[in-house]
């Protein structure tokens, strides 16, 4: 073999590796909360775009725990090798409760979120410690046909209570586009978690008035969390103010 084609053999061998060891990376599941949508995790996908990451961001039914739970097991299921399972808000009581295809994953992220032991319901869990203000900041419940409420923020009190780290012309776009969530939801309590299979990650603000800080490092620390990460001054939506922060993270997560 000349050196020119053994050249080309070993080139094309390290590309192949590369390639192989870039499609064995897990691919990063994003399952947003209430009062946000999939486009919450912007600047996370694209930061870990960077870093190599397929990534899959749910649209969360945020109708029920275990219909949403559900749901994202479907998903889980239709992924080729492991996956990290990401939760923000409500989508870690989500993440918590995919039974489902649990094999296919690798770990799980909790951004600002609910890890709840089996039992918890997430209203339970954020009245838990002091701080929290999200009931002053509810907009007027809509009734629907089955008996339940759907619940907003107040769009004039988003930017203070959901995202104060964040322009208030952003924040105002984040609250026009809101997802509303049912009462019953966040009064439907949790199954056995799957965090006690599994390892699991905590980021969060330590000015989140949606879930206050110290029921977050608790729930961090009864969960065994391997790594757990507050971001000083941060709101509920630490994912889009600090997207780097929180893809580091993940990106620890799927090591």
């Amino acid at each position: 073999m000349s050196k020119l084609a053994a050249t080309v053999a070993f080139t094309s061998a390290l590309l192949s590796g590369a390639a192989y060891a870039a499609s064995t990376k897990p691919t990063i599941v994003l399952v947003h909360g209430a009062f946000a949508d999939a486009s919450s995790w912007s600047g996370v996908i694209t930061s870990l775009h960077d870093r190599g990451f397929a990534t899959v961001a749910v649209a969360n039914p945020l109708r029920s725990v275990s219909g949403d739970a559900s749901y994202v097991s479907d998903i889980v299921k239709t992924i080729e090798g492991p996956v990290v399972l990401v939760g923000h808000s409500y989508g870690g009581q989500v993440i918590s409760n995919v039974t489902d295809g649990i094999k296919n994953i690798k770990s799980l992220v909790y951004v600002a979120a609910f890890a709840p032991e089996k039992g918890d319901a997430a209203v339970e869990l954020a009245g838990k410690f002091p701080g929290g203000t999200l009931g002053e900041a509810l907009a007027q419940p809509i009734p629907l046909a089955e008996g339940s409420v759907d619940l907003y923020i107040d769009q004039t009190k988003f930017h203070d209570q959901f995202a104060h780290d964040i322009s208030e012309r952003m924040a105002v776009s984040m609250a026009a586009g809101q997802r509303p969530i049912t009462e019953m939801a966040l009064m439907e309590k949790s199954g056995e978690p799957i965090w006690k299979e599994l390892p699991s990650f905590f980021v969060y603000g330590d000015a989140d008035k949606n879930i206050p800080a110290k029921a977050l490092s608790f729930m961090a620390e009864r969960a065994g969390s391997k790594r757990t990460v507050v971001v000083e001054g941060a709101s509920h939506v630490v994912m889009v103010s600090n997207p780097e922060i929180v893809a580091e993270l993940i990106e620890e997560a799927a090591q």
